[in-house]
């Protein structure tokens, strides 16, 4: 079968032309434009001499011959068109089959033109992505030479604000344990003295009626505490509470440090050492 997509090539047309025409045929008998039944009277006329002579002999070759001429002639005249029809049906399917198949692969070549298409500018697509990748890996590679500078500047505000909440908490306890220690210490100082106790009372009285007030013995009394105090503490030279606290202090911001994973640590001086 010719292929049905393809069109006649030019050289083909040319041959085609440049083939003569043949003669028409007159038809009929041998071409003569006689009629085919005048073949009967001439077979019969031209076998009488050749079977008398035995120029041919009438054998089983010659009966199995005829046999399968009529069965030919039978199958020709009776089954030839059931025949033709059979096979011209199956060629029409394999051709049918033939084209659906060549437009599966039309199909098929033109999607990935179509992608091939959509896909010419992927070298480019990927030659910025690379560009875009490197210009990334620049900025991270800057970003981390900076960032251990401010991990390390947010360690020691931390730290500081630590020993900042740290003494202020010192500073607050040490001021209530003195303000109990004074109040304890006037009370228990004007319960036992009865000359400051009546001069307490008499400032008492005096600004109750708002009269003219000397100084008060009672702040007095806490005025002095805290004096003594002071020069008891300058003159002391006994450091044993603020070396505890300094202690305690540099155990826990060790703690903390090594905890959080910090870049430095306090030696026992309080001295940070970077590890």
């Amino acid at each position: 079968m010719s292929f049905h997509a393809s069109a006649k090539s030019e050289e083909d047309a040319t041959a085609t032309a440049a083939v003569p025409a043949e003669e028409e045929s007159k038809g009929g008998l041998f071409g003569t434009g006689l009629s085919e039944w005048f073949a009967l009277p001439v077979g019969v006329a031209a076998a009488v001499p050749i079977i008398k002579f035995d120029w041919y002999v009438i054998n089983e070759e010659t009966q199995l011959l005829a046999v399968f001429l009529a069965f030919c002639v039978t199958l020709y005249s009776q089954g030839g068109d059931a025949i033709y029809k059979s096979l011209d049906e199956k060629a029409v399917n394999l051709l049918k089959e033939h084209n659906e198949a060549e437009d599966k692969v039309i199909e098929a070549l033109e999607q990935k033109l179509v992608f091939l298409k959509a896909n010419q500018n992927m070298v480019n697509d990927f030659q910025s992505i690379n560009e875009i990748r490197a210009s990334t890996y620049d900025k991270l590679n800057a970003a981390g030479a900076v960032k251990p500078q401010h991990d390390f500047k947010a360690q020691v505000e931390k730290m500081l604000n630590m020993i900042a909440t740290e003494e202020a908490s010192v500073t607050e306890k040490t001021k209530m344990n003195l303000m109990t220690e004074a109040t304890e210490t006037v009370t228990s100082k004007f319960t036992s003295d009865k000359a400051l106790k009546k001069a307490a009372l008499d400032s008492a009285i005096s600004t109750l009626k708002g009269g003219k007030t000397g100084a008060d013995p009672v702040q007095a009394a806490f005025v002095q505490f805290f004096k003594d105090k002071a020069a008891a503490a300058k003159a002391s030279k006994d450091d044993s509470e603020e070396k505890a606290q300094r202690e305690a202090m540099i155990a826990k911001m060790n703690s903390v440090a090594k905890n959080e994973g910090m870049f430095f640590q306090f030696d026992a001086a309080g001295t940070p050492k970077m590890v």
